[in-house]
């Protein structure tokens, strides 16, 4: 007898009464294997899983409890495997295939209850799972959705479902002795927590990498070790499944955290650590990474060891630290480029899809135009026949249009394959010269044995649909499946190079592609150290005619050094410039790089003379409008004169207020120097300002001129505006110090009634 048993009755009357119901059950109440049985007599459940080996595990042990025959009464349906029959009334599935039997049946008339197990772990696949079956919900009166977790929170799903009832089942977990051992690697708490062992010891680890390494650590200890993740075969993954007799390491993933049971765990051995899926910005799909597992996922890996006896739990980090309460879900932090497909496919709109959580608008956003990038949808947002091919496809987007572009999909699964599983450059084969990194992993001997399964399942996915593209080579796959990420090295045979962006990058010594100008950055990664470029660790070259021009445009611009409109038509692929071809500038386009050329630069000495006339003259002018008129049919920046722009009026006013130059009584026009100041300076030889008794007076407010009067070296004598007190007073001075070292020029005794000029006596 399981907890969960006396609830069922609860269960179902909910369902009766709600067609919904929210299940919350402790570790180890039974839920997984007891609820999905309960409900058949009212017709096929479909449970979902969010992993494979929890599929094929619980099936077998439904069929054990149940007295079923796997394949008949019960089986599961998982991405390339299906065990199932037309007498089937539990399949176990994978959250990916209710996407997938949605598209081709949105009201799932072939079931009639759809089971979401823990849904606490938020896979980006439930989530899009529950809104595409609350759809099917709605439309069909006799459907009926049950969701299940030890450790999420209710409230939301439920009110998600109409306020749907939460049964809350309670487990039988026994007390757990749990230490904190800071700084102990993982062998070595193994070793620690074998010591008086009767039964599994399970310890959680981050990913098959990391277990191969303790278990090769392990090895010579003398206690079975049983790895337990997502690439192992079934046999394999069974065997850690298996209770044995005497005590044995199980080294798993957190897919033993709640989604599948391993029997007769005393003691549990914690990393605190996880990998989950996270966008890559490098290279542009989701890639698995290692993180802090929360404290809900804390609490469920320790409740491991309590299932049916008192256990002991042995965390690897210090009691003072602090994990986030929750985990995050999958939606907040995934490419959404496939999900989002999903739904278009479906006949949903990304920005009004209603989600249980809706995503961040700017995911929704990328994902769709990555998607229009990659010919799966069109620009008004409808899948297109190519979409519906990437569809099928179980693979990212991108890697499912480098498949499909791809005449041998042989090699391609193979590259699809190792880039779905985060290869790495073999070191024995970094810094060999090559045209495309992605070449490598078209060799199969590279792979590892499960990425050589991968390959084989994904090269016989697609049927006999044949390639698109113009050219079906795998380098031209990879740019059909990469548009975004093309990079154009900086300079011949230099590892600096721009990416699509416009953003710098650095190719890493691990990449061979040394020679192509243009190549896609397929795995871009950060520099490590602040001010450093980032690094492109894989590469493949592509052909330059590939890339046709993103957008055309005629760039105007000033040269420099001429000041000349100069007119360039740019062909660019994103921020790349490809090609650059003069032109002939357009006049409007012309005269707008003038005026911010003209605005940069200012204006001229001759237009702040101008600037400074109009002040005097009490004239009111828009200088910008000036300017803007003035650039008109201009070619350099030295043509740009604002006095051409005034208008005829304004002109006339202007030299009548303030004059650019004033009649000496010489009879020759001087020039005035309209000063910052509002000084209005004039420099002219004392002889010709002879017998002028009044100073002249300029503009409205009569400003005086002061005259700066030249000895006749050209240097001033006098500095005044007042001229009536100068020859009265100052003149004769002047006239004593300078008749004698000037002879020729006149230095009459009255300066009243001589002759004004600008001669010699002897030219007079």
């Amino acid at each position: 007898m399981l907890p969960i048993d006396a609830y069922l009755p609860t269960i179902k009357d909910a369902l009766v009464r709600h067609r919904a119901v929210v299940v919350t059950a402790a570790p180890g109440a039974g839920k997984t294997t007891r609820v999905p049985p309960a409900l058949v007599d009212d017709g096929p459940v479909l449970v979902l899983q969010p992993r494979r080996v929890a599929a094929r595990s619980m099936a077998r042990r439904i069929a054990e409890q149940r007295g079923w025959t796997l394949g008949r009464e019960v089986g599961w349906h998982i991405r390339f495997e299906r065990r199932v029959s037309a007498e089937t009334r539990v399949t176990l599935a994978t959250e990916g295939v209710l996407t997938a039997r949605l598209q081709q049946d949105p009201l799932l008339a072939d079931v009639a209850t759809v089971v979401f197990d823990e849904f606490h772990e938020r896979s980006i696949h439930a989530d899009l799972g529950l809104a595409f079956a609350r759809q099917a919900w709605l439309a069909r009166d006799d459907l009926r959705i049950v969701v299940m977790s030890a450790t999420m929170a209710a409230a939301p799903v439920a009110a998600f479902l109409n306020d749907c009832p939460i049964v809350d089942v309670p487990g039988r977990l026994h007390p757990l002795d749990v230490s904190y051992l800071p700084g102990v690697d993982m062998p070595d708490a193994v070793r620690r927590a074998m010591v008086g062992s009767t039964g599994a010891v399970l310890c959680f680890l981050p990913g098959a990498g990391d277990i191969a390494r303790v278990a090769q650590e392990l090895a010579g200890d003398g206690w079975p070790i049983r790895p337990l993740h997502g690439r192992l075969s079934g046999d394999d993954q069974d065997a850690a499944l298996t209770a044995s007799a005497s005590p044995r390491v199980v080294l798993a993933t957190n897919l033993a955290e709640t989604t599948v049971t391993v029997p007769d765990v005393t003691t549990v051995v914690d990393s605190g650590w996880q990998k989950v899926a996270r966008y890559d910005a490098g290279r542009g799909i989701d890639r698995l990474v290692a993180e802090r597992i929360s404290d809900d996922s804390a609490r469920q890996r320790a409740g491991r060891a309590g299932r049916t006896g008192p256990g002991r739990v042995y965390r690897l980090w210090d009691r003072q630290d602090r994990l986030r309460p929750q985990r995050e879900p999958e939606i907040m932090r995934v490419d959404l480029a496939g999900p989002l497909l999903e739904v278009i496919a479906w006949g949903g709109h990304p920005s009004t899809f209603e989600w249980f959580e809706a995503p961040p608008a700017w995911a929704v956003e990328a994902g769709v135009n990555l998607l229009v990038r990659l010919g799966a949808v069109d620009r008004h947002g409808a899948l297109t026949t190519l979409g519906r091919q990437m569809r099928s496809v179980a693979l990212h987007p991108r890697l499912a249009r480098l498949l499909l572009s791809a005449t041998d999909r042989v090699p391609a699964a193979r590259v699809c394959a190792a880039l779905t599983d985060g290869a790495r450059m073999p070191a024995s084969l970094v810094g060999q010269a090559r045209h495309s990194d992605l070449d490598v992993f078209a060799d199969a001997r590279v792979l590892t044995p499960f990425q050589r399964e991968l390959a084989r399942q994904l090269a016989g996915s697609t049927g006999s649909a044949g390639p698109t593209g113009p050219t079906g080579s795998v380098e031209r796959a990879v740019f059909e499946a990469f548009p975004d990420r093309v990079a154009r090295r900086r300079a011949p045979g230099r590892p600096a190079c721009v990416l699509a962006t416009g953003t710098g990058a650095v190719l890493a010594r691990e990449s061979g592609v040394v020679t192509a100008e243009y190549f896609v950055a397929v795995d871009v990664g950060g520099a490590g150290l602040p001010g450093q470029e980032p690094l492109v660790r894989m590469a493949s070259g592509i052909d330059p005619s590939w890339l046709v021009p993103t957008s055309v445009t005629v760039e105007h611009s000033v040269d420099r050094d001429s000041g000349r409109v100069r007119a360039v038509r740019i062909e660019r692929y994103d921020a790349l410039v490809l090609r650059e071809i003069p032109v002939a500038a357009e006049p409007d386009a012309a005269a707008r790089v003038l005026l911010a050329a003209w605005r940069a630069r200012g204006p001229s000495d001759a237009d702040r003379r101008l600037l400074r006339r109009l002040r005097c003259a009490g004239l009111d002018v828009d200088v910008e409008q000036l300017a803007a008129t003035a650039v008109v049919g201009a070619v350099r920046l030295d043509d740009v004169r604002l006095s051409a722009a005034l208008p005829g009026h304004v002109r006339a006013q202007l030299d009548r207020a303030a004059p650019e130059a004033l009649r000496m009584p010489s009879g020759r026009d001087m020039p005035i120097d309209y000063r910052d100041d509002g000084a209005l300076v004039v420099s002219v030889k004392l002889q010709e300002v002879f017998g002028l008794r009044d100073t002249p007076r300029i503009g409205p407010s009569a400003i005086p001129v002061t005259f700066e009067l030249l000895a006749p070296n050209q240097r001033p004598v006098q500095v005044t505006s007042d001229l009536a007190s100068f020859w009265s007073r100052g003149y004769p001075d002047v006239r004593k110090q300078l008749r004698g070292r000037y002879p020729k020029h006149p230095w009459p005794e009255d300066p009243w009634t001589a002759t004004p000029t600008h001669r010699t006596r002897r030219q007079c």
